[in-house]
């Protein structure tokens, strides 16, 4: 069934194609342009339809019917969504979480006006001692 409707879909664009092609344009030549085409009006009422209009009006006809069917039938019995066709992005492995630790201890607070070292603490160096004499 698919098969014949593609190959009836093929035959009908050719054919569509074809009697296009073979159709003569609306008299747009440069006289036109000028209003040298008094006797055709734009909108008004033309001849009899020639055997090209009429094929082209069946072959668009079919055309149509068969871009349709041939898009009903392939979509049908399909419910699933662009989203779910599009491969699952890859996620980075879960890291172990850390085991928690105990803050680092803080050091006991020194006294300003102290300038004895704790236990464990150098000594600071001393400061430099400013003489009351100038310089020679």
């Amino acid at each position: 069934m698919t098969a014949l409707l593609i190959i009836l879909h093929v035959m009908a664009s050719l054919v569509l194609i074809l009697v296009v092609l073979l159709q003569s344009g609306k008299a747009g030549d440069l006289a036109s342009a000028f209003g040298g085409a008094g006797s055709q009006t734009a909108f008004g009422a033309r001849g009899a339809a020639t055997l090209l209009t009429k094929a082209t009006t069946v072959s668009a006809v079919v055309f149509m019917a068969t871009s349709l069917s041939l898009a009903v039938l392939f979509t049908q019995g399909e419910e699933t969504t662009v989203l779910e066709t599009v491969p699952a992005a890859q996620t980075a492995p879960a890291v172990p979480a850390a085991e928690p630790t105990a803050p680092p201890a803080e050091p006991p607070a020194v006294p300003a006006e102290s300038s004895q070292p704790l236990e464990g603490e150098a000594a600071p160096p001393p400061a430099p001692e400013q003489s009351s004499e100038e310089p020679q």
